[in-house]
C-alpha cells in the first residue's frame, strides 16, 4: 500500500470527519473508499473508450464473434417481473 496526501482547508476536513463518524468509520478509510467510488463512476461515465493498436484485432474478432448462449439471461428475460406473479 501507498501513502496519498492530499491538501484540505479546515473546514473540508471538519465536514470529511463528521461524514466519517456518520459511516461509523475513520476518515482514511472514508476518504479513500468514496474517492474509489467516485473514480470508478467517472470512468464508467467515459464515452470514448480507446483501444491499443495491438489489441484492436482481438477486440473486432470478439465484437464479430456470435453471441454465446446465456441460459440464465434466457430465463430473466422470459420471467414474469415479481408485480405480476
Amino acid at each position: 500500500m501507498t501513502v496519498l496526501s492530499v491538501r484540505v482547508s479546515e473546514s473540508e476536513r471538519d465536514l470529511l470527519t463528521a461524514a466519517a463518524e456518520h459511516a461509523h468509520t475513520n476518515l482514511s478509510d472514508f476518504v479513500r473508499r468514496r474517492a474509489l467510488e467516485a473514480a470508478e463512476m467517472d470512468m464508467l461515465e467515459r464515452r470514448v473508450v480507446t483501444i491499443p493498436a495491438d489489441d484492436w484485432e482481438a477486440f473486432e474478432s470478439w465484437v464479430n464473434s456470435p453471441a454465446k448462449p446465456n441460459p440464465a439471461l434466457r430465463k430473466a428475460l422470459t420471467a414474469l417481473p415479481p408485480w405480476e406473479d
